[in-house]
């Protein structure tokens, strides 16, 4: 099993999951005290959104979990019994 990490978000941006925000959303952020250029380390302003894949051996996703709000996460529990379900099938 391998676990993927992606500074800059390279692999996201492939996958078509990477959410840009508004210059008005900025502003929004900066006046809560969110600033994503210091938490990203530059200055993109843009987040990945949550997904979780399960791709088999042969490179086919036989699982898929992706959440258009970045505070919605897939918990461990659903890739857990998704990757028991595989097994079984």
């Amino acid at each position: 099993m391998q676990l993927l990490s992606d500074p800059g978000n390279r692999v996201a941006e492939a996958y078509g999951l990477v959410y840009t925000y508004s210059e008005d959303l900025k502003g929004v952020y900066l006046q809560m005290g969110i600033n994503l250029e210091e938490y990203n380390g530059d200055d993109s302003w843009r987040l990945p959104m949550p997904a979780r894949y399960i791709i088999d051996s042969q490179g086919i996703i036989r699982y898929a979990k992706v959440s258009v709000d970045h505070t919605v996460r897939v918990g461990p529990e659903h890739t857990l019994k998704a990757l028991k379900t595989l097994k079984t099938a």
